[in-house]
């Protein structure tokens, strides 16, 4: 009788819940989705190649026309980096590089650069 009244039970449980109207989420549970904190803090290191096509000491930030980057998955563009001062003032307008960058998913700083082969 015990067992029978569970099985009772656990089929109106279960009846109960395929006519719950109340929509079931898809996201991820709270703790797997990173916070805004976690997700800028991943860096990408990456190397590349391209042309200074501009500098702009002021702010910080040097532009490339490079090739396609296979750590990030980009195709060949035009960008603007943000870059140290001692590197701004170690190439020119029209200087082939290769270069280091770390990556943020937001936003990307040259860490190095070396006369493109």
């Amino acid at each position: 009788m015990k067992t029978m009244l569970m099985l009772m039970t656990g089929l109106s449980a279960l009846g109960l819940a395929a006519c719950d109207p109340a929509p079931q989420s898809t996201a991820p549970a709270a703790d797997t989705v990173p916070s805004e904190t976690q997700a800028a803090t991943a860096i990408t290191q990456a190397k590349g190649t391209g042309t200074v096509t501009a500098i702009d000491s002021a702010a910080g930030k040097i532009t490339l026309d490079h090739g396609p980057i296979a750590e990030l998955q980009w195709p060949a563009m035009t960008m603007a980096f943000d870059a140290p001062p001692a590197l701004l003032t170690a190439v020119k307008i029209g200087d082939q590089v290769s270069f280091d960058l770390d990556w943020d998913g937001t936003g990307g700083t040259i860490t190095a650069f070396t006369p493109a082969d």
